[in-house]
């Protein structure tokens, strides 16, 4: 059975129902995702796509991008979104690591694609923002009527790259159950039913935007605003026609610096979800006086999906990602020993569940080495549980700074620097230094109209802080480096600042 895209026709409301409207007006009814999708279908088989086949996209966000992953679906094809922001150099690895049967290129970039794409033996077509390109064009002659390409539950549905901070991508392989399975848990969770609109104005190259926002709204039945790109005012205006809004924190630190953010442009709006990076304490505070609404936050990732969430019923806490979700099993252990540990105790978060990922696509050794032997995922997250069951993540595993032989979780200083007056974020880091291994770095973004300086920071934390976990330095930017979706890029901070600590410095 076709999985993924079973769930999908079933839950279609009716044919006239709409599905997608865009920012210029134009409307997709649910009927012209099931022609438009079996259109695609048909042409991916024409070019040779077979069952477990890879289709590589690389294109602008747009309704028919979404209908080339359905089309995907239904042909049986292994999907494979590539953020728009990668270079040709970083192409070349992607292209000759899964070999895709097609890569879907914008048309501006799809000559130098065609150059990397002729080594591994891939076509290349190409689809632009407006629905325009060869993808298209051969798309409005073909058939609508599509015989969906039978796939079982543990068949491969798309492959994502990871963001690869450290060392090269890994490609994870995701199943039509594991997409299936966390569709229906969020929808039924956060509460989705034919009546939502959703504002969708993430990229859909990335988990969140593509299967998280996507698959949800699809599994419902339900309709949403595409936008090509965040903009806090269009937001705004859309809101009093809206019931969703799923972001990533810059969203709603943006919003916060809109003057036409109140209660009363909030007020028939039912959620607001965040992920993909920590919301800080300070902006769910801020955005509940605004609005009157808790931002309700979540943890998932590439490999997982969504793995928790802040209740839909129930206190949304700040500076936590909620409960395990239902199915999914969520424990802390020490990262050497893989000893489960106490509530309250930090360790590495480990999950298990439907939507935990098959493995690293032609990496057997890599997967060996990050799933337990019981079948838990090492996530690389360290977090705990507390006392109410709420799981709080405190960093990445990488991230962990080890100065004169303690353990220094960067959350735990980076909440005290970010509660102090003129402090709008921080991020620390661990930087090479010669008496303690690694000092306790922090990288600072000042209000605008703030005279804050290292001192202060430092004198605060005093009382505040151990003495091992007190920074060594503190250093002030314009802003933090950030991925696409928001998330502080701490290995281009240590490498900034590699030499800090150096005698030679």
């Amino acid at each position: 059975m076709n999985h993924m895209f079973d769930a999908i026709r079933n839950a279609v409301p009716a044919p006239d129902a709409v599905f997608i409207e865009t920012t210029n007006g134009r409307l997709w009814a649910y009927g012209d995702l099931l022609q438009w999708s079996g259109r695609l279908a048909n042409i991916l088989i024409a070019a040779g796509v077979k069952p477990g086949d890879r289709v590589a996209v690389q294109v602008e966000k747009s309704p028919e991008a979404l209908m080339l992953y359905l089309a995907c679906l239904r042909a049986g094809a292994v999907y494979l979104p590539l953020n728009t922001a990668y270079t040709l150099a970083e192409l070349d690895y992607f292209i000759g690591d899964a070999e895709p049967r097609l890569v879907v290129a914008s048309p501006g970039a799809a000559e130098g694609i065609r150059s990397i794409a002729s080594k591994y033996g891939s076509h290349v077509e190409t689809l632009d923002a407006a629905g325009g390109g060869s993808l298209l064009e051969r798309a409005a002659k073909a058939d609508t009527e599509f015989e969906d390409v039978g796939r079982g539950s543990d068949d491969l549905a798309a492959i994502l790259y990871t963001s690869g901070t450290t060392g090269r991508s890994k490609g994870a392989m995701l199943t039509h159950d594991n997409l299936l399975s966390n569709a229906l848990t969020l929808k039924d969770y956060w509460r989705f039913t034919p009546a939502d609109r959703l504002i969708h104005a993430l990229p859909i190259f990335h988990t969140h935007g593509l299967f998280v926002a996507t698959n949800v709204i699809l599994t419902a039945g339900a309709s949403m605003f595409l936008l090509p790109k965040f903009d806090p005012g269009q937001v705004l205006s859309l809101m009093p026609k809206a019931t969703a809004m799923m972001g990533v924190p810059t969203f709603y630190v943006r919003l916060l610096q809109h003057e036409g953010l109140n209660r009363g442009v909030a007020a028939g709006m039912r959620l607001f979800t965040s992920g993909s990076a920590p919301l800080l304490a300070e902006t769910h505070r801020a955005f509940q006086e605004r609005t009157g609404q808790a931002i309700l936050e979540r943890y998932g990732m590439t490999e997982t999906n969504m793995n928790t969430s802040n209740p839909y019923d129930g206190e949304r806490i700040a500076g936590t990602v909620g409960f395990p979700l239902p199915e999914v099993e969520v424990r802390v252990a020490d990262p050497e020993s893989g000893a489960p540990l106490l509530q309250e105790e930090t360790g590495m978060i480990e999950v298990r569940g439907p939507n935990v990922f098959k493995g690293y696509w032609r990496m057997p050794e890599k997967t060996k080495a990050e799933f337990r032997d019981d079948g838990f995922f090492i996530t690389g997250d360290l977090g705990k549980i507390d006392a109410r069951g709420y799981v709080h993540i405190v960093g990445r595993g990488k991230d962990l700074v080890i100065s004169g032989g303690y353990n220094i979780y960067p959350k735990e200083v980076e909440s005290e620097i970010d509660q102090l007056p003129g402090v709008v974020e921080s991020a620390v880091i661990g930087v090479s230094h010669p008496d303690f291994g690694e000092g306790v770095t922090a990288v600072v973004v000042r209000q605008p109209d703030s005279d804050l300086d290292e001192q202060a920071i430092l004198a605060a934390l005093k009382e505040r802080l151990a003495r091992y976990k007190q920074p060594k330095r503190i250093i002030f930017v314009e802003d933090l480096p950030r991925n696409t979706m928001g998330k502080v890029q701490k290995n281009v901070l240590r490498d900034a600042y590699a030499d800090l600590y150096s005698v030679n410095a």
